[in-house]
């Protein structure tokens, strides 16, 4: 269920607005405020995912009611509604952060295309944060062999440009980590972070995923749709497994890097975007070029900076860390005392083969915490090992 807020003077606009937003979805729970003030209490205490402000109105113009939601809650898209007279006014708005502006009396079309759009911007502006907030709490770049310090010392350097940076490495190393970190520690941290698994993507549906579609430009295109790059707009897009991207795709991906812009599917409207683009594989890019499975173009547009995630058998000095570290992080996860490994159980550890790299490392050691005593023990790793 969607909340929508309209904030407007005039009793007989706000019942159309309502007749009109609710009639087109019975998702859309339609609330009302008769003057700025109102409005303001009610989103200070409720939750909405859209407001429509009326620009001229007593009390409290659209204006402030834009600067107090913008303070009190950012997240939340807002369309200002403007009389003829007020349309350099609606305009200025954009530049204080309004969604978009509608004129009275309103296009039906125009009106309902809005809603939709700023719906999807807040949901996937919520995904983020939750995105966000799930990286601070439970990742961390953890280790101190030469290799991670490298990698750290990189970050540092190149975070705060706006470089492209192409990571390279085996699956489970640590590859979205590494993307995750340059966002964090650059200038555009405040901006989303939209990751992208190429590779989960069915190649028919990639360039819909990423740039989005209008309303019937294929077979279940029921409503516009913005994509990836839309919503990573002021942030950091980052296309994981770009190796598996459709060719058709790639050379979309290319024009929005030489010319920031891109179009939805079905389209042929340009839209603007200023985004970072941090891509990674875990196959050998030289090789699909040569087999023409991928654009020598992009690839050196994507490999401003690179950087090679080594395997975990090649920094095994940092598996003690990586064994405390999941420890502590499973045993928060699952409410219990943090579990000790002996130091012939580390000792183990390190001499193992590690083909799933970090990911296979953390499945191992909260399978030990469960099944082990009080303490891992060697003998707790044996007979994980001869079972494998």
């Amino acid at each position: 269920m969607s909340r929508i807020l309209i904030i407007e003077d005039e009793a007989a606009i706000r019942r159309v607005l309502k007749k009109i937003i609710s009639e087109e979805n019975e998702k859309y729970l339609v609330e009302e405020a008769e003057d700025g003030l109102a409005g303001i209490e009610m989103i200070s205490k409720s939750d909405f995912d859209l407001v429509l402000c009326d620009i001229k109105m007593p009390k409290m113009d659209g204006v402030e009611v834009l600067e107090k939601v913008k303070k009190l809650k950012p997240e939340i898209p807002i369309v200002m509604i403007s009389g003829h007279g007020d349309l350099d006014t609606a305009v200025n708005t954009m530049r204080l952060g309004a969604f978009d502006y509608i004129s009275k009396p309103p296009d039906l079309n125009r009106l309902l295309n809005t809603v939709r759009n700023a719906l999807d911007k807040k949901e996937l502006v919520v995904e983020n944060k939750l995105l966000k907030k799930k990286v601070s709490k439970k990742y961390d770049m953890i280790g101190q062999s030469e290799a991670i310090s490298n990698i750290k010392s990189m970050i540092e350097k190149v975070a705060p440009t706006d470089a492209r940076v192409f990571i390279t490495g085996p699956n489970g190393t640590g590859k979205e980590l590494v993307a995750h970190w340059l966002h964090e520690k650059s200038e555009r941290t405040k901006g989303p972070m939209v990751e992208v698994n190429c590779a989960a993507i069915p190649s028919e549906l990639i360039e819909s995923e990423l740039f989005g579609h209008v309303k019937g430009s294929f077979t279940g295109a029921n409503k516009d749709r913005a994509g990836k790059f839309e919503a990573a707009n002021g942030g950091t897009i980052f296309l994981d497994e770009i190796g598996d991207m459709s060719l058709s795709a790639q050379a979309k991906v290319l024009r929005a890097l030489q010319e920031n812009k891109i179009s939805r599917v079905g389209s042929d409207k340009d839209i603007k975007v200023d985004v970072r683009v941090i891509a990674a594989t875990n196959k050998d890019l030289r090789k699909e070029i040569s087999e023409g499975k991928f654009r020598e173009d992009l690839y050196h547009r994507l490999a401003v900076i690179l950087i090679k995630v080594p395997a975990l058998n090649e920094r095994r000095e940092d598996i003690p860390l990586l064994i405390d570290f999941f420890s502590e992080q499973i045993g928060n996860e699952q409410g219990t005392v943090k579990k000790y490994f002996s130091e012939s159980a580390i000792k183990l550890l390190q001499d193992y083969d590690w083909t799933g790299n970090i990911r296979e490392l953390r499945n191992v050691v909260e399978r030990l915490i469960i099944l082990g005593g009080k303490e891992v023990s060697e003998n707790d790793v044996k007979l994980f090992a001869s079972k494998q």
